[in-house]
């Protein structure tokens, strides 16, 4: 492959491969990153990228396609055997022992970047490495700075093996998520994105994966029982970035928060393994709920990090509302507060305003929460996922109306005190009450829902 390699840029430059490129090229196809070769060479991170962008600059123009840092290894095999089994037996240029087709040479030195650029087999071959097949499209991402320099510092210079996403449901961890994997993605051998969604038990999944990340003979041929062992064997030989989305799936409704369902109990072998194995890949992890072992875990592991989202800015906030034409900076703060700057929840705000052609004057008296039914509906997921005793003390803290302390829910007698505080944690795990010092209380948007739904229970 290196040999295949500098003979493209022989080709082209009329010289051989110097020693820092041939280093970046291995590095690559060893999975090392820009910053690990240039440790070993004793130059600049940006040095060794600035070579690295030439070579694939030089190999793309000489292939007629977009070779980059992920996709070298797979473009440069897949020529290799093309090489051997390609039948221009007439029409072909030599270069040294290899054969290629003149056609496909001489197009590749065609000065034509409109064409380059959108060659669809160029795209193709780009995500050779990546299947990002499940990893929803949001088209506005509202700013997230502080919060994508820190996934980002978590997963390139501190090579963190897992991090989850945390924050209730609708707060942006997700569109968060694949901006993050937009513009990391190159940094990696192989990408993947898979959602939970259907619940997939760990065999599955683990048979899922090595499907599309192991082409070694040696691994898809492994018996089912072994096939968990290979995967992680990957991980460590390749740098890997996988994330699961929707992890809340995993868990039980109506158990505290993490409680595995009992047909997903493996994943939590598999999730401790990730933590404590060492290898350079990357697990993300985002859900309402996150498993119990990165709360245990992250405290003692350095490799191990958990980022909690919170609501938007007021500026960005407002610019969700006045994208939707709320316009009213006055307005648009007050809803920005009472809505706890959520994304979802101020959508689907916006939206029943837009439908009724209501302005927010008309709709907002004396800060008055409304809820439209796209956003109980939303509520409702998560309330229905609470264990009986966290159903409880949510009924207890609307009843209450404003910050108490555990002393003053302790004189309930209906709870333990075991049950409290096992409830009080599952809940702030879940991100749906808060607690300031000492205080809990819930978010008004949950407030005014629990409260809606008190009568029913009478």
């Amino acid at each position: 492959m290196l040999k295949l390699a500098d003979e493209l840029v022989l080709v082209k430059t009329n010289q051989h491969l110097d020693d820092l490129q041939e280093a970046v090229l291995r590095g690559t196809v060893q999975g090392k990153t820009y910053q690990e070769i240039a440790d070993k060479f004793r130059c600049s991170e940006g040095h060794v990228r600035d070579v690295g962008s030439k070579l694939w600059q030089i190999l793309s123009e000489m292939l007629g396609e977009d070779v980059h840092k992920s996709n070298y290894r797979a473009t440069m095999g897949r020529l290799q055997v093309s090489i051997i089994s390609s039948n221009c037996a007439k029409d072909f240029a030599q270069i040294s022992n290899y054969n290629f087709c003149r056609d496909a040479y001489h197009q590749s030195n065609i000065p034509n970047t409109q064409n380059h650029s959108t060659n669809p087999g160029s795209k193709a071959t780009e995500n050779l490495h990546q299947d990002l097949s499940e990893m929803p499209d949001f088209p506005i991402f509202y700013d997230r700075t502080d919060e994508l320099k820190t996934l980002k510092k978590w997963i390139l210079q501190e090579k963190c093996r897992l991090i989850t996403i945390e924050g209730i449901s609708g707060i942006g961890k997700t569109t968060l998520a694949t901006k993050i994997i937009r513009e990391i993605k190159d940094e990696f051998d192989y990408v993947v994105w898979r959602t939970l969604e259907n619940c997939p038990t760990l065999a599955q999944l683990e048979t899922n994966l090595i499907d599309f990340l192991c082409q070694q003979p040696e691994i898809q041929s492994a018996p089912q029982e072994t096939r968990g062992s290979s995967l992680r064997k990957y991980l460590q030989k390749y740098r890997c970035l996988l994330i699961f989305d929707d992890v809340q799936n995993l868990f039980c409704p109506g158990k505290l928060a993490g409680e595995y369902k009992p047909e997903m109990q493996d994943y939590g072998v598999f999730f401790k393994q990730i933590e404590e194995l060492s290898h350079h890949s990357c697990l993300l992890l985002i859900g309402w709920e996150q498993p119990r072992e990165v709360a245990q875990y992250k405290s003692k592991y350095d490799a191990v990090r958990s980022l909690r989202l919170t609501g938007l800015n007021y500026k960005v906030a407002v610019k969700i509302l006045n994208d939707r034409a709320i316009a009213s900076s006055e307005i648009s703060q007050s809803l920005t507060s009472l809505y706890q700057g959520n994304p979802l929840w101020l959508k689907t705000l916006a939206t029943l305003m837009e439908d009724l052609e209501f302005s927010p004057s008309e709709l907002f008296v004396e800060d008055n929460i409304i809820l439209p039914e796209d956003l109980k509906d939303n509520l409702a997921q998560q309330f229905n996922r609470l264990s009986e005793t966290e159903k409880e003390v949510i009924f207890l803290l609307a009843r209450e109306g404003k910050p108490v302390n555990l002393a003053r829910l302790l004189e309930h007698q209906s709870i333990s005190s075991s049950d409290l505080l096992n409830a009080l944690q599952s809940l702030t795990r879940r991100y749906l009450i808060q607690k300031e010092e000492k205080f809990y209380a819930l978010q008004p948007v949950l407030q005014h829902y629990v409260m809606s739904l008190m009568p029913s229970r009478n």
